[in-house]
């Protein structure tokens, strides 16, 4: 089987394919990678922190390239682009000072002589499966921390961000079968999953429940990050055209293609009129500059029959859902109202600029509205009170949650993840990615006697 990554700008532009290697290649790159982990480990910490700070360092002497193969392979406007590329060089230049971090605590004993340790000490083996949304930053902040440890990585992109993936590896210039790169489609992922000492995952629900069905019968730890349906919650004291701005951002930026993307508004009270003008207005300006392409074809009509679906059922539309007459995979930011409650587009992700405008009467109803779905990544509330601000930060069932600013920003040094079905495991990024990445060992250490 050929894997093969097109511009979803311009669909005739190939941009790279190569053949899978399939299921054995997959095992034996995972069998190097388990023979090479010992000496990466034992090479110590100044050396794994030297090696991913010149990561760093190849990364960002190659910035605008690799910011250019983002735009080219995946679709992301060249300002997202090239922060995403900044945003995955500060990655790695954190992880490389992992290294030096405690491993463990020392303890007392309950009684008489003696040393109890814990250590906490790597896996093996880190399988990792990354989706095509951000071809940098995913396999940086899943491989740098299991790097830091002394884990070596097997990384299997998305087929979409392939070239991305194989560029990365190649400025790493780790030594050999410590940090691989497999393309591939399910039976590579698949395979993966059945080798791999620690499995981290991002991607869809559906292929998420199936990898963490397959590592948690093996006995094997997973986290898997499997996006959410995010709302904005906009009260009537806010800044309004901040928040409009801020929505719209966090609708339509780089097509809604962010598991942080905003999803569904939720205006409270005298709010609702004129921020649904705000936002009308603010989403109709957006351009390609902000928003660009979808993936594909597949993924643009599957936003375009929902909208549909929805008018049928009785929503309008505010702005946009139309295609344009262009190359590419293009799509209007979109906004619907009176869509029914029951509609796929308010219950499920789609991953493209469209978002579904609801009214609430107070912060109460806003937040259950809120809290109403099966998967929440990131909630955004906008207000001037810091008693609304912290009233919503301890109610709103979110992984995440952002006051006065959009639901589709990430720190790459804090613990990210969802709630109820956006998230399995432990939280990535920070500080909480080094202690998945490591299992925790008690060592009594007592005399040996003699005189």
């Amino acid at each position: 089987m050929t894997v093969s990554s097109y511009n979803p700008a311009d669909p005739d532009d190939l941009v790279v394919a190569v053949e899978a290697p399939g299921a054995e290649a997959v095992r034996a790159a995972v069998g190097r990678a388990r023979a090479a982990q010992p000496g990466w480990l034992g090479a110590g910490a100044g050396a794994r922190s030297a090696a991913l700070g010149r990561i760093a360092e190849a990364v960002e002497a190659n910035a605008e390239e690799l910011a250019a193969l983002i735009v080219r392979e995946v679709g992301k406007p060249l300002a997202e682009a090239r922060g995403e590329v900044a945003r995955t060089a500060a990655i790695w230049r954190y992880y490389a000072q992992a290294p030096y971090e405690p491993s463990g605590a020392v303890h007392e004993t309950a009684a008489g002589p003696g040393l109890l340790l814990t250590r906490r000490r790597p896996y093996g083996v880190a399988g990792l499966i990354a989706p095509w949304n951000f071809p940098l930053a995913i396999p940086s902040w899943k491989a740098a921390p299991a790097l830091a440890v002394g884990n070596t990585a097997v990384l299997k992109p998305a087929p979409e961000a392939t070239a991305c993936a194989l560029r990365l590896a190649e400025l790493a210039g780790l030594p050999a079968d410590v940090f691989t790169v497999l393309p591939g489609g399910a039976e590579e992922g698949a395979a993966l999953v059945d080798a791999a000492d620690v499995v981290s995952f991002t991607g869809s629900t559906g292929v998420g429940r199936a990898v963490v069905r397959a590592a948690t019968g093996r006995g094997v730890p997973v986290q898997a990050e499997l996006g959410g349906l995010n709302a904005a919650l906009v009260l009537p004291d806010a800044d309004i055209e901040s928040a409009a701005a801020h929505i719209a951002a966090a609708v339509a930026g780089y097509a809604g293609q962010k598991c942080t993307a905003t999803s569904r508004v939720i205006a409270v009270g005298a709010a609702h009129e004129p921020l649904r003008e705000a936002l009308v207005k603010a989403l109709a300006a957006v351009d390609d500059a902000v928003c660009g392409p979808v993936i594909s074809a597949a993924a643009r009509d599957r936003v375009t029959e929902a909208v549909s679906s929805a008018v049928a059922a009785g929503a309008s539309v505010l702005t946009g859902g139309r295609v344009p007459e262009r190359t590419g995979w293009y799509l209007e930011p979109t906004l619907l109202a009176d869509v029914p409650a029951e509609h796929p587009l308010a219950r499920e992700e789609f991953f493209g600029p469209v978002a579904v405008l609801h009214a609430a009467a107070d912060l109460d109803e806003a937040i259950a509205l809120a809290n109403d779905t099966p998967h929440s990544l990131a909630t955004s509330v906008h207000t001037r009170s810091l008693d609304v601000a912290l009233a919503a930060a301890d109610r709103l069932d979110a992984g995440m949650i952002r006051v006065n600013a959009p639901s589709s920003g990430v720190d790459f040094h804090l613990p990210f993840g969802g709630t109820k079905g956006a998230s399995h495991g432990d939280r990535e990024q920070g500080r909480a990615a080094l202690d998945f990445y490591t299992v925790s060992r008690t060592v009594s250490v007592l005399p040996g006697g003699g005189a």
